[in-house]
């Protein structure tokens, strides 16, 4: 088997008044939020489904299925840590992250040294191996528009 291992993910939420926006286990101030079963977390979703993709066992909605009550409004972070739990029980090491999230407003850079700190410590890696980048689609598609968020990662495995 192949020591290295890729995975990609990818997530979208719709965004909403009344709705807190998360976005890597931190709260940003705004007056919409992500729409969603659990907290909406779309960076933490698409990790999660990265890490997942790459040791080949199934995606997010696989273990946390949005039409489960139990799930209503979970913190995004222990889907995360579970995520880490399957990986440690096929010995699958992290080597790196890098995402991309995509939102018009507000800007979310200042948060990103935040973001990359909670993501390092949920997944048990340094802060050195999580890049997280944002980006805005200079006012075109759902998420120019403010109707949406976006997130795309990468995820290397070692075995």
């Amino acid at each position: 088997m192949n020591p290295y291992r890729i995975g990609f993910g990818y997530d979208v939420h719709k965004l909403s008044p009344g709705r807190s926006l998360i976005v890597g286990g931190v709260t940003i101030p705004h007056s919409k939020g992500a729409k969603g079963h659990s907290d909406a977390d779309v960076l933490l979703h698409a990790v999660t489904d990265a890490l997942l993709g790459a040791a080949a066992l199934g995606d997010i909605g696989t273990y946390f299925p949005d039409t489960d009550p139990r799930f209503k409004n979970m913190d995004s972070m222990v889907i995360v840590a579970k995520a880490v739990l399957l990986l440690k029980e096929k010995n699958f090491t992290i080597g790196n992250i890098d995402a991309t999230v995509v939102l018009q407003k507000p800007k979310i850079s200042p948060h990103i040294p935040e973001m990359r700190k909670r993501l390092a410590a949920v997944l048990g890696i340094d802060i050195g191996e999580v890049s997280i980048k944002a980006s805005t689609t200079e006012h075109l598609g759902f998420a120019g528009r403010e109707e949406g968020i976006a997130a795309y990662a990468v995820a290397m495995l070692i075995s």
